[in-house]
């Protein structure tokens, strides 16, 4: 397959088959090479199809491959994993959703496992997010928008939508939350520091009642 991707196609070839020689080493006792291929393969185009900036979409396809594959493995029990996770979901997972992750993920300590996507990932990250983060010490620096997957939402124990209405696939035993959350999306500093803050209040909520 003919791929872009600001790099020139041997490359770009190169770059996914040292990205999958490297995961497969990691998983490589649970999923086999060829499993490992494939998921990289269909991660690239995943997230091509939403790419505003080509060039580094092979870094993001190594790292949500990566993401991907712990997710597989722990909705499919092949690994132990000793904390829960939660699943953020917004339309394009560049502001809301992005806000409660590392909002989360800054007040867990490590004591939950945390995810985004969006049902319709935009290409990047709304800059008043990064910025109304940035003033409270969260960097978003290696964030990006994800599309929703089927195995981030089987690997979750709570899920938390936020705008994307019923595109959120339901599994039982799992814990579902909406919370009604204005957009940032084109909304000025000011108010996106106003949602900051109401989703800093619900996540801090939220941890405090998850179960390690």
């Amino acid at each position: 397959m003919s791929r872009t991707s600001g790099l020139p196609q041997h490359e770009l070839t190169a770059q996914l088959l040292r990205i999958t020689d490297e995961l497969a080493d990691r998983f490589h006792s649970v999923f086999s090479r060829e499993t490992v291929a494939k998921v990289v393969d269909e991660t690239y185009d995943l997230l091509a199809q939403n790419a505003t900036v080509t060039t580094y979409l092979p870094v993001l396809t190594g790292r949500f491959a990566r993401q991907r594959l712990t997710d597989q493995s722990r909705a499919e029990d092949m690994t132990t994993i000793t904390v829960p996770q939660v699943l953020f979901i917004c339309v394009h997972n560049a502001g809301r959703s992005q806000i409660a992750a590392a909002l989360l993920e800054h007040h867990a300590f490590g004591k939950v496992s945390v995810r985004s996507a969006g049902s319709n990932p935009t290409g990047a990250i709304l800059r008043t997010v990064t910025d109304a983060l940035d003033e409270v010490g969260i960097s978003l620096i290696e964030a990006f928008p994800k599309p929703l997957t089927d195995e981030v939402v089987r690997a979750a124990d709570v899920v938390v939508t936020m705008g994307c209405g019923d595109t959120c696939p339901v599994y039982p035993g799992k814990r579902y939350l909406d919370w009604d959350v204005a957009d940032p999306a084109g909304a000025p500093l000011n108010t996106v520091r106003e949602i900051r803050d109401d989703i800093d209040r619900r996540v801090r909520d939220l941890l405090a009642g998850i179960k390690p």
